[in-house]
């Protein structure tokens, strides 16, 4: 097992600075230290203190989560073999890192990997900070150890995904998927596994606390939901089968759950933005980007 390669990380946040303290201590702690830490952020605003913040590298982007892993990219500029999307809310193992560099050492035919979550909270009320550690905790006490499950998969889980650097060459995110970018992390990542293996793997793991703070408003994620998908099936980085399924199972979700909402999500403003996407599709009008507009 080698442990050369320089693993770099990239964390988009917006207007979650408590996050961004609380992450960047989690990667002090690694095994392994990630070569480089590029924090993207649309402004001071963005940031925690600067003592909590010293180790990391600071670029400023448009806001939009693919603008912001784009400005990312552009920063880290090759300097690096591998580089990991880490979401601000996502408390990784202390062996992440180093698990990281192993895998993409010792496999060199894969270009993309999605580790395993231990726990996600993005469809509850979301994952204390504490209790993720928790679960951290007793994972890293099992010591580290190789990967048992590489399995190929058609895309990555945007929270917690790695990318081999050498083949992303002339690739970068959609920025016509503003904002939150819904489904973002699949379009780049289909374009990547065209250049090789794209796997999940448990050689890096974490919890996704689901942080609700600072997410798109109910009413353009609702109209990302029928966009996005019919977007990315024109562009062909979603098959028409997946793209009509994803689109038609969050509408119904969304009708559905209105009259009983969870206390977490905005499911009227979903409702309106489906219905303004749908009416949008119906004048031909293919715009993801209009939710800037919303």
């Amino acid at each position: 097992m080698t442990l050369s390669l320089r693993v770099a990380v990239i964390i988009a946040s917006t207007g979650r600075p408590a996050c961004i303290a609380s992450v960047l201590g989690d990667l002090r702690r690694q095994t392994l230290p990630p070569s480089r830490i590029i924090l993207a952020v649309t402004g001071d605003r963005d940031l925690p203190p600067p003592h909590t913040r010293k180790d990391a590298e600071v670029v400023l982007a448009r806001r939009g989560l693919p603008a912001q892993r784009n400005a990312g990219l552009d920063r880290l500029a090759g300097d690096a073999d591998v580089v990991v999307f880490f979401d601000d809310d996502f408390v990784p193992s202390r062996h992440a890192i180093a698990g990281l560099a192993a895998l993409f050492g010792d496999h060199p035919p894969i270009v993309g990997a999605t580790g395993v979550v231990l726990a996600d909270g993005i469809k509850t009320p979301g994952i204390p900070y504490t209790r993720a550690e928790t679960i951290v905790a007793a994972h890293d006490r099992k010591g580290a150890h190789p990967p048992a499950l590489i399995v190929d998969v058609p895309d990555l889980y945007g929270c917690n995904m790695a990318y081999r650097l050498s083949a992303l060459d002339g690739l970068r995110f959609d920025e016509r998927l503003k904002l939150y970018g819904w489904q973002e992390d699949v379009d780049f990542a289909v374009q990547v596994a065209r250049r090789g293996r794209t796997v999940k793997t448990d050689a890096f793991v974490g919890v996704h606390l689901g942080t609700k703070a600072g997410r798109t408003s109910g009413v353009r994620l609702g109209y990302s939901q029928v966009h996005n998908p019919l977007y990315l099936w024109r562009k062909g980085t979603m098959p028409r089968a997946k793209a009509l399924r994803l689109m038609v199972r969050n509408v119904l979700s969304n009708h559905a759950r209105s009259l009983w909402p969870e206390p977490w999500v905005d499911r009227i403003g979903r409702v309106r933005g489906n219905w303004l996407g749908f009416a949008d599709v119906l004048r031909g009008r293919l715009t993801p980007e209009r939710i800037e507009d919303l």
